[in-house]
């Protein structure tokens, strides 16, 4: 069970990012430099949850959730961040999430198709059934952290 919660958020997170593309290219709302590294922090979620199924010992998957749930942490302050800062200003050029994207990862230009960074935060506000996707993004990072809790307190965390 203890990783089938692991595989269940990490194809969350894949899911995520391919409604984010879908949104970017189909629905013509390009992504700033927040929703990227929200991007970036879901594919590392994936990656550490995966790469929890090379281990079996129980002591690995607690170590796997915990990271995990650091991770989604990091998500929700992020959307936070996102939705009560960065969108209501007129530029989040040189905010922590550009230089982190742009200068320190180099992402956005050596993967612009994922993490290309084309909008302002205040530009990239879009609504999807009448709530913010940041909000939508930190319910998902919410999730992601009380799906790994549930993972790391597993009194029988065998690996299965």
């Amino acid at each position: 069970m203890t990783q089938k919660i692991l595989n269940t958020i990490a194809l969350t997170c894949l899911v995520a990012i391919g409604f984010a593309l879908f949104c970017q290219y189909f629905l013509d709302m390009p992504p700033c430099a927040w929703c990227v590294l929200q991007r970036l922090i879901l594919l590392i979620i994936a990656a550490v949850c995966l790469l929890a199924n090379f281990f079996r010992s129980g002591i690995a998957k607690k170590i796997f959730s915990l990271i995990t749930g650091g991770l989604g942490v990091c998500g929700v302050l992020s959307a936070w961040y996102q939705y009560s800062v960065a969108s209501v200003m007129f530029s989040c050029d040189m905010t922590f999430a550009d230089r982190f994207m742009a200068k320190t990862t180099g992402l956005d230009a050596a993967v612009p198709w994922l993490f290309g960074i084309y909008a302002t935060c205040m530009d990239a506000r879009a609504e999807l059934f009448g709530v913010e996707y940041a909000i939508w993004s930190l319910l998902l990072f919410a999730v992601i952290v009380i799906a790994s809790l549930a993972v790391l307190f597993r009194k029988n965390n065998t690996a299965q």
